[in-house]
């Protein structure tokens, strides 16, 4: 599979089949994905896998957290801008009325639509959980970086036939994750990652988001 194909193949997966992943899998992954981009070689990132017991700790602990404080623990970290504008908030809200459209959710069924957003800390059901760590000293630059890692480990997953869903949501237990996992004053979880074997016959992955062609955001100088 080329580069081009796979990231057109891969997607934000939802829903994952019952079927565990070991630890040699993930490790692979991660051993391959620690070949990515790093300005000035920082290797800015760091990495917590979970799955078993840990993952179900995880999970209950979000449902508390979120539970004490529905605003969630955002912090200096908010997952979107304060005031999203056009055309940032229209992309944003037509991906979220299309996913919702998949479900067969409608817009006045709220309780529905909360149900199915809490399942991203149930990882949408994937057996394994990834979070990124980054230190707070670094800069703008090393957050590039760290996403950077965590394309190349989402393709690398695509490659091997597995699927991953970045998880910013995870941002709003970012405190509680930062205590459980024992983390040093400087670290902080930036988000986590969803990663298992897609299922086919579910309908939520079958969701494509749309693209802005090249001409929208692209200007050509020289040529």
């Amino acid at each position: 599979m080329s580069v081009a194909d796979t990231l057109k193949k891969r997607i934000s997966t939802r829903a994952f089949l019952d079927k565990p992943l070991d630890a040699e899998t993930v490790h692979a992954l991660l051993d391959d994905a620690r070949w990515s981009p790093s300005g000035g070689n920082l290797q800015p990132w760091k990495v917590i896998a979970v799955a078993g017991s840990e993952k179900s700790a995880l999970e209950r602990l979000a449902v508390e957290a979120i539970m004490k404080n529905p605003k969630g623990e955002v912090g200096d970290y908010p997952i979107y801008p304060e005031g999203l504008q056009d055309p940032y908030r229209a992309r944003r809200y037509k991906i979220g009325e299309d996913m919702y459209a998949l479900l067969g959710i409608p817009r006045e069924d709220k309780g529905a639509r909360l149900k199915w957003m809490s399942r991203n800390y149930q990882f949408f059901g994937a057996p394994v959980g990834l979070f990124f760590v980054i230190d707070k000293e670094m800069g703008n630059g090393q957050w590039a970086h760290v996403g950077m890692f965590m394309q190349s480990l989402a393709l690398l997953a695509e490659e091997r036939g597995l699927g991953t869903c970045m998880q910013e949501a995870w941002g709003m237990a970012r405190d509680s994750l930062h205590k459980h996992f024992g983390l040093a004053d400087n670290e902080v979880v930036y988000c986590g990652m969803a990663l298992g074997y897609p299922d086919p016959d579910a309908a939520i992955n079958q969701l494509r988001s749309e693209r802005a062609s090249v001409d929208e955001f692209t200007k050509f100088r020289g040529f």
